[in-house]
């Protein structure tokens, strides 16, 4: 039996990376999977591979920033499948302008809190109706390692909105679990994703962040999809305001700077 059978996932930012990941996944688990990406030639690249490989799929272009697009979305699956019964807000940003309080700029501030927390919470005002005319479902909201720890170099947007998302998770998981909807916060440390490489890159030493880490590597999407997967599922019926830890180690433990 796989596992999301007849279940229909709308994954944001699934033209790359984690979502890229969990879209393939789903999919093989059953789940037909609305693609919802900004960039379009990416997303449509996940959508063929879906179908390529026999599954069925949708791809939706969206800018989560407007609400209006979040809304289109959530119509658009409705409209055409029926229903939703995951929602993955997994888009997000890491600007490479986002620094410390003194030298961050109001722009990259505005710009990281509009994808990563407000995307967020626009995609749920339109996506828990659907939840609920559903009669329940899962949404699983992406944070990070950093929203309990902070971040060892200075990303001060990043760090706060993906304090944002747990908070925000914890509480939506508190106001719908009467309709069955649980909501559940995925915390990755880092990724080896296309995005993460490009910021790891204009670093000079590496060893400075595998050292922090206790499995000594940088974790590979599929392995964030993997728990994304189970959030997803019915596995976790009595999983709700949780933060789902998939760090390596990092959180568990405390190493020293030398």
């Amino acid at each position: 039996m796989k596992r999301l059978n007849n279940k229909i996932a709308l994954i944001t930012g699934a033209g790359s990376g984690i979502g890229q990941s969990a879209a393939l996944l789903f999919a093989k688990e059953g789940a037909t999977v609305v693609v919802v990406d900004l960039n379009g030639d990416k997303g449509e690249k996940t959508r063929d591979m879906i179908l390529k490989m026999g599954g069925e799929a949708l791809f939706i272009h969206a800018n989560i920033t407007r609400e209006t697009d979040c809304q289109d979305m959530i119509n658009i699956t409705e409209k055409k499948f029926g229903k939703l019964d995951v929602l993955f807000n997994n888009a997000g940003i890491m600007h490479h302008k986002d620094t410390n309080a003194v030298d961050l700029d109001d722009k990259t501030w505005d710009l990281t809190m509009n994808i990563n927390v407000k995307g967020i919470f626009h995609s749920c005002k339109y996506g828990i109706p659907a939840l609920q005319r559903s009669g329940g479902g899962s949404i699983i909201n992406m944070a990070s390692f950093v929203a309990l720890l902070g971040s060892a170099k200075s990303n001060l947007a990043y760090t706060a909105s993906k304090g944002a998302v747990v908070s925000l998770s914890r509480e939506l998981a508190i106001c719908y679990a009467p309709d069955n909807i649980r909501v559940n916060a995925l915390c990755p440390g880092p990724i080896s994703t296309e995005a993460f490489r490009e910021f790891i890159g204009r670093e000079t030493n590496i060893e400075y962040h595998l050292k922090r880490i206790p499995l000594k590597r940088f974790g590979r999407p599929e392995e964030v999809a993997n728990c994304a997967l189970y959030l997803a599922s019915d596995e976790s019926s009595y999983v709700t305001g949780s933060v789902l830890m998939v760090d390596g180690g990092i959180t568990a433990t405390y190493l020293s700077s030398d």
